[in-house]
């Protein structure tokens, strides 16, 4: 049962994995036209999706309970597998936020957090994990 944990996390890592490696390719290039914005905002929404999830699995596998994505959040900073939690927070308030709406100014302001941003948070947690795995 305990082999059983760990492959869940170390499975859903590896979808967590292709899903930040296009968002981190893609993000590198120039974005001029809206669907290009919202290409990028959609990688970002899969990947965080994904990395919550991650994180979720991983704490489980190391005896720790987190069920939503906030205490997900809280319970890997406090483990110190993220840091800034502050930040993760707002990129799950911004992540709820483009499911709902979509605004072109707050569409290019959301591109920019996640090129500036957030990218560099979800490459953290992928350096952390891929040296677990």
């Amino acid at each position: 049962m305990d082999q059983m944990k760990d492959i869940r996390w170390k499975q859903r890592f590896e979808n967590f994995e292709k899903s930040f490696k296009l968002l981190d390719k893609y993000s590198k290039e120039p974005i001029s036209t809206e669907l290009e914005r919202a290409g990028i905002i959609q990688f970002f929404e899969t990947t965080f999706e994904l990395a919550w999830k991650v994180l979720k699995d991983y704490l489980k596998a190391e005896g720790y309970v987190a069920k939503s994505p906030r205490e997900s959040i809280k319970q890997a900073f406090q483990a110190e597998i993220i840091e800034d939690g502050h930040r993760w927070m707002d990129a799950l308030s911004k992540r709820n936020w483009t499911s709902y709406t979509y605004d072109e100014e707050l569409a290019e302001k959301l591109v920019n957090e996640i090129r500036e941003q957030f990218l560099l948070l979800l490459k953290y947690l992928y350096d952390k994990l891929i040296k677990e795995r």
